[in-house]
């Protein structure tokens, strides 16, 4: 409980919109995902805190578009307010930009407390950020991606292993001990021609 109050605090002192900033700021330490003038996709993206991290990433150069149901209000950060299973997502986010350099996303079921559920769920969301990170990402572009540890986690790994040169299961230390979460770090797209 003191880690999460640790960082909870820490958020809201430095004006993060939530702890979770914190994972993609140490996440980037590590990986090294960002670089100035970088365009970054966002998915899942309210209420914010990983749109703002990236955006202090990229600079003004750069541009952040972030994606969700929920609204959401980052300054300097384009947003579409939509579901990122839909039909017309993909069009929505096409207005707004052709490719990108990064893609991120933070999303999650809603707990059900069932592990096997939740895991299941989770990697629904993984494997739709991936499709997603399909259509948009630059060649050399990096994805990274939250799921629940379980055992479809192996499987989705080595599919990515075959489209991006490095493929880590990382979990920062901003991530509460006792979760099940985890990232996929995702370096270097090798687009299909």
């Amino acid at each position: 409980m003191k880690r999460k109050d640790y960082y909870y605090h820490l958020a809201k002192k430095k004006g993060y919109k939530s702890r979770a900033a914190f994972k993609l700021i140490q996440i980037n330490q590590r990986f090294y995902i960002f670089k100035k003038g970088f365009v970054v996709l966002d998915l899942g993206s309210s209420p914010g805190g990983w749109s703002q991290v990236a955006k202090e990433e990229v600079g003004d150069e750069g541009r952040v578009i972030g994606v969700d149901l929920n609204p959401m209000h980052v300054k300097g950060v384009e947003f579409i307010r939509g579901d990122i299973f839909s039909e017309d997502i993909v069009g929505k986010i096409k207005e707004k930009v052709d490719e990108v350099d990064v893609v991120i996303s933070d999303m999650a079921p809603k707990i059900s407390g069932v592990q096997s559920w939740d895991h299941a769920r989770s990697m629904e969301l993984a494997e739709r950020a991936f499709e997603i990170s399909r259509i948009f990402l630059k060649d050399g572009g990096h994805m990274v991606v939250k799921v629940f540890q379980g055992d479809m986690l192996h499987g989705f790994k080595k599919k990515l292993e075959k489209e991006f040169d490095l493929v880590k299961v990382h979990k920062p230390k901003a991530s509460t001990p006792s979760s099940s979460e985890t990232y996929v770090i995702c370096k270097r797209y090798k687009r299909q021609v």
